[in-house]
């Protein structure tokens, strides 16, 4: 805490909504979680005032969200905003594919050590950096491409899908991501521009589907307990 202190002294409102977002991605910072003015007034080395500013921002992503009782906290997304959310990624990433140009082989290789990456915190069960890498490779994916833009946006897309994944996501969806990423790679890797949009819009459909999955689930286990009330 102490080596955090002093990393970010003087911190500008943009590096602690730039900070927020990357503990959330990394689950650092959970679904539903508080978040305190003075305790990140501390951390950061700055105002209230500061971390306000970037409070407010992070609400009007949709990543944060503020109560009277409560103050700020991490949004806890349901499973439609989660299906909603997908569908945007969906748009973009699409769309982003079917505009791309060729990849050089040195942008390949970015992608596949970041799958690798994505790999070897599944096999040692590192939920945490599980997810960010999961959901970062497609921020990495639309910077390839040569879209900042996109990139911005997927990064917003994504921290939402985090949280989602965070709730929800098991490990054998993880891995099914992790191979679907996989075989995207393969596909830019030989030009088939085709194969992979098939391949992007099959992974958007299964994430999609393990929602419903879990949501059944978690609906029939709560179930008994109602009906006996």
């Amino acid at each position: 805490m102490e080596d955090l202190k002093k990393s970010m002294q003087h911190a500008s409102s943009n590096i602690i909504e730039s900070r927020i977002i990357q503990a959330v991605l990394s689950e650092e910072i959970s679904p539903g979680e508080r978040l305190g003015e003075k305790d990140l007034g501390e951390i950061f080395g700055v105002s209230r005032t500061l971390v306000r500013e970037a409070m407010m921002r992070l609400s009007s992503r949709g990543i944060v969200a503020v109560s009277p009782r409560r103050g700020w906290f991490v949004i806890e997304p349901t499973i439609e905003e989660a299906r909603e959310t997908i569908e945007a990624r969906r748009s973009v990433e699409i769309g982003l594919l079917m505009n791309q140009k060729n990849i050089s082989a040195d942008m390949i290789k970015q992608l596949e050590a970041h799958v690798l990456e994505q790999q070897r915190a599944i096999d040692e069960n590192d939920l945490g950096r599980r997810s960010y890498l999961l959901g970062h490779f497609h921020v990495q994916l639309a910077a390839v491409l040569g879209n900042s833009i996109l990139a911005n946006i997927l990064e917003e897309l994504t921290t939402r899908i985090v949280l989602i994944a965070a709730l929800y996501q098991s490990k054998a969806d993880a891995q099914q991501s992790c191979d679907n990423h996989r075989r995207l790679v393969t596909a830019l890797r030989n030009n088939d521009v085709e194969n992979a949009i098939s391949i992007m819009d099959a992974h958007l459909t299964h994430l999609n589907k393990a929602l419903s999955v879990r949501d059944n689930k978690k609906e029939r286990r709560f179930r008994p307990n109602c009906q006996h009330r």
